[in-house]
């Protein structure tokens, strides 16, 4: 069984249509795989083994009869438990929406049911997505497979973890600051914050919907893009949604990057940051450079504004959403994630409605300073090391939220701003997952796979396996 769960997403969506791998054993391998090494990473919040496993026999039943395989054809998956479906619990980490039970059904999960996809679990999260370690006061904190001591990052915990311990190809997770990149980082697996708009957010449980993004967390890029191609696009349900094109976000995937220039910028996002980390992400620009592109030294406005600007953002949306609980059932949220919701109450309207007038002019400032003409910034995920479950949980409140911001450096700006961003591992510091994330301007995400293809041609970080796994 260990043998199939190796396998990537789409060479095991290849497997599955191919017939050397059936569904019914790739689905069995990932159920016994989520029942046990899951449970030890605390990544897993409920299965639905029964249910998977008619759904990957049906699978299996309809290749042996010739229908033609959709792209994802009885490939198990689990996802964060933040998108509904109908009938099904969907709780969100939380006590607030304990016993829920949505109506209908999330746009992501009807495209991968649409696609073939097998969705076998609900997986890990911080409480509202709410944590950038993992950090969970009522389901526990989630675990790193590379060192169970530290954390796998967050919102999307368990979504990082359980694929990087080979328990299942793929999963969704969602970003509002940092919640993919986070925990691609921390975990050593490949995630995509897309443009926001791109992937519409109906039928997900919100946490700032100016600033959320669904996107996915697999092994590689192009497992990435098989994803993305399947739940990218316009919903006439999110209003949101941007009008783009369908479009097959592998296409491009074996171009070289002749022609392509990646910025550096060489403030803020690599300022005080480890040694190891920081020499680790100048190590991998040589990847880069060997698939033909060029790198050159660039700046950043002032990220103080931007900070701040996203704050305000995301706290007042955050506390429109939760007002009625926090006054109704102020003592059902742990205080580490009550305390982040609460300043929104405090905001004047006119501050909100700065936030978003100015969120265009902050994104061309910030493109013309750390991109300029170049196609690609490169940056840090986290200037340090994955940090211990210790360190931001314990010891007096301006030491843990000192760890925390620590996480959260490289990664709010870019939200604020809207952009695409793919978060890819580059290295090891202290037996430890280091990352990059790739930015580009809006709906980039072809150039952006396209360039951590290159990468993962030419290194094979994406590949190494923790030794939590199964």
């Amino acid at each position: 069984m260990s043998v199939i769960l190796d396998l990537g997403l789409c060479d095991l969506a290849d497997a599955i249509a191919d017939g050397s791998v059936t569904s019914e054993a790739a689905t069995g391998a990932a159920l016994a795989g989520l029942t046990s090494v899951g449970r030890e990473l605390n990544a897993v919040v409920r299965l639905s083994a029964d249910r998977a496993l008619e759904q990957a026999r049906d699978a299996d039943r309809r290749r042996t009869a010739g229908v033609a395989a959709a792209p994802l054809a009885g490939v198990p998956l689990a996802h964060k438990d933040l998108f509904f479906r109908a009938g099904e619990l969907c709780e969100a980490g939380s006590k607030i929406l304990k016993g829920h039970r949505p109506d209908e059904t999330s746009a992501v999960l009807e495209r991968l049911d649409a696609a073939g996809a097998l969705d076998i679990g609900a997986l890990h999260l911080a409480e509202f997505a709410l944590s950038p370690t993992g950090y969970n006061g009522h389901l526990g904190h989630a675990r790193n497979p590379w060192n169970l001591d530290h954390c796998p990052g967050g919102s999307s915990s368990g979504s990082a973890a359980v694929v990087a311990a080979r328990l299942v190809p793929a999963a969704l997770g969602s970003d509002t600051g940092g919640s993919i990149r986070h925990p691609a980082a921390m975990c050593g697996v490949t995630g995509l914050k897309p443009t926001h708009g791109l992937v519409p957010l109906h039928g997900t449980v919100p946490l700032a919907p100016s600033l959320d993004c669904v996107g996915p967390l697999a092994r590689s890029a192009r497992d990435v893009a098989r994803m993305m191609t399947v739940i990218a696009g316009f919903d006439p349900r999110d209003g949101a949604t941007a009008g783009t094109p369908a479009q097959d976000y592998e296409a491009d995937l074996g171009r070289d990057l002749k022609g392509v220039t990646i910025a550096v910028p060489r403030t803020y996002y690599r300022e005080e940051g480890d040694t190891a980390v920081l020499g680790t992400l100048e190590e991998s620009l040589a990847a880069f450079r060997d698939a033909g592109a060029r790198v050159i030294e660039t700046t950043v406005p002032d990220m103080a504004t931007v900070n701040a600007l996203f704050h305000v953002l995301m706290t007042v949306e955050a506390a429109t959403y939760h007002r009625r609980w926090l006054e109704s059932r102020p003592g059902d949220y742990a205080d580490q994630v009550r305390g982040r919701i609460e300043p929104g109450l405090l905001y004047p309207a006119t501050r909100y409605a700065e936030a978003l007038m100015l969120r265009r002019t902050m994104a061309r400032e910030w493109l013309a300073a750390a991109m300029g003409d170049a196609d690609i910034v490169h940056l840090p995920v986290l200037r340090h090391r994955v940090p211990s479950i210790a360190e931001t949980t314990e010891g007096d409140a301006a030491s843990v939220a000192a760890a925390i911001g620590r996480v959260t450096h490289c990664t709010r700006g870019i939200s604020y701003l809207g952009l695409p961003v793919l978060a890819a591992p580059c290295g090891f510091a202290e037996g430890l997952p280091v990352a990059f994330q790739l930015v580009g301007r809006p709906f980039a995400e072809p150039l952006l796979l396209r360039a951590g293809h290159a990468f993962q041609s030419r290194t094979t970080w994406h590949t190494r396996k923790p030794p939590v796994s199964a």
